[in-house]
């Protein structure tokens, strides 16, 4: 069966997929039916939360003793997905408990941090999945005329090993992978998936403290630990270039003190009010630069320089030869400050520290020192 649904991302149509939920929510669908009626589906369908119908012929679907078995493959589309082609099965069988009981089989995750979608201890299918397999369940209890429990377990045949290339190990996940999806559909090269995956993290580590360090990726936690400051006991997230919306996750999950720590050719585009640092979103590093530099008293000749600038580095080896660059970086260490409490709000106190690779420390906002002297 085909599912015929693309996005553009520039100028390429790319094809959707459907969730993980998607399928166990099929699966749940194609065991149930031959449980109660006795009949191999040969097609399975149902409306995605997104709705978007979803038709699929299942892998296989046979009785096994007195329980159902059913599996749909996973198809995420033109995604780069480590769980596209996997089988996800359901084995379905009547019970005496009233209801539908749900739980995971060999290759999904259990919960064993807080912070999740599910409670710590209860396995790793998340609240939309559960509620697109109970619906697909109920319908065909209702079309059969079938009052009792039923009791559905999803596995994942190679999600164990697959989860080992996923976030789940660090975000609390164990022994396999994660039943998510809150639209049934995976779009490809989706942006919000790791906005998702991001917030997510902050969420857990809110739970457990209202401080966090922030920072875009190695650079900056290469530059926490030469510093030794990656031993606060204050937990580090990795928000990529994703800054605007990992400081909106902190704020909407009660963080007070946060420090953003990053390489000045990122942070440098926060004294502009940008937060999303993508090039492909602005790039605005040496005209900053040559802003700043420009109100520090710099010649024509110093921002000419810095305008046809390659790197921040650059940038910084030409404020040098001014002389300029102590005044050149608080200005932008005060520009980025009044944008990063502009975005953040009055709930929380943040600060922040740029670096360079070739210069090291840089400088950083005077709310950031505070926040490290009380650290």
């Amino acid at each position: 069966m085909s599912f015929d649904h693309s996005i553009r991302s520039g100028q390429r149509l790319l094809r959707c997929g459907y969730t993980t939920g998607t399928c166990a929510a099929l699966a749940a669908q194609g065991a149930v039916r031959l449980l109660l009626t006795g009949k191999q589906p040969r097609v399975l369908t149902l409306l995605t939360p997104k709705g978007w119908e979803v038709s699929v012929r299942p892998i296989e679907c046979r009785m096994q003793e007195q329980a159902a078995i059913c599996s749909v493959r996973k198809d995420a589309g033109d995604d780069s997905d480590v769980t596209d082609g996997l089988p996800v099965t359901a084995t379905v069988s009547k019970t005496d408990v009233p209801g539908v009981t749900i739980d995971g089989g060999d290759g999904v995750g259990r919960v064993i941090k807080p912070g999740l979608d599910q409670p710590v201890g209860e396995v790793a299918i998340n609240r939309v999945p559960r509620q697109m397999i109970r619906q697909q369940v109920k319908e065909v209890c209702r079309e059969s005329g079938y009052t009792g429990g039923i009791s559905v377990i999803i596995s994942i045949e190679g999600g164990a090993e697959a989860a080992r290339r996923t976030f789940n190990p660090q975000l609390g996940v164990e022994g396999g992978l994660s039943i998510l999806g809150t639209s049934g559909i995976v779009e490809p090269m989706s942006e919000q998936a790791i906005v998702d995956t991001i917030a997510l993290e902050i969420r857990q580590h809110a739970a457990e403290s209202n401080r966090l360090i922030l920072t875009p990726g190695n650079y900056g936690t290469d530059f926490l630990h030469a510093q030794g400051w990656d031993t606060f006991g204050v937990p580090v997230v990795k928000c990529s270039n994703f800054l605007g919306e990992a400081l909106d996750c902190a704020a909407v999950e009660g963080i007070e003190q946060l420090l953003l720590v990053g390489h000045i050719g990122k942070l440098v585009k926060l004294a502009g009010g940008i937060m999303n640092t993508h090039s492909r979103y602005a790039d605005c590093r040496t005209e900053l630069f040559c802003a700043h530099t420009a109100i520090c008293g710099a010649d024509t000749a110093t921002c000419q320089a810095l305008m046809n600038a390659a790197t921040t580095d650059a940038c910084l080896e030409i404020v040098d030869q001014a002389h300029l660059r102590d005044r050149v970086l608080t200005s932008l260490l005060e520009a980025v400050q009044r944008h990063l409490e502009h975005r953040i709000g009055p709930g929380c106190r943040i600060g922040a520290v740029l670096f360079s690779n070739q210069f090291g420390l840089l400088g950083m906002t005077r709310p950031a020192k505070e926040i490290l002297q009380q650290w």
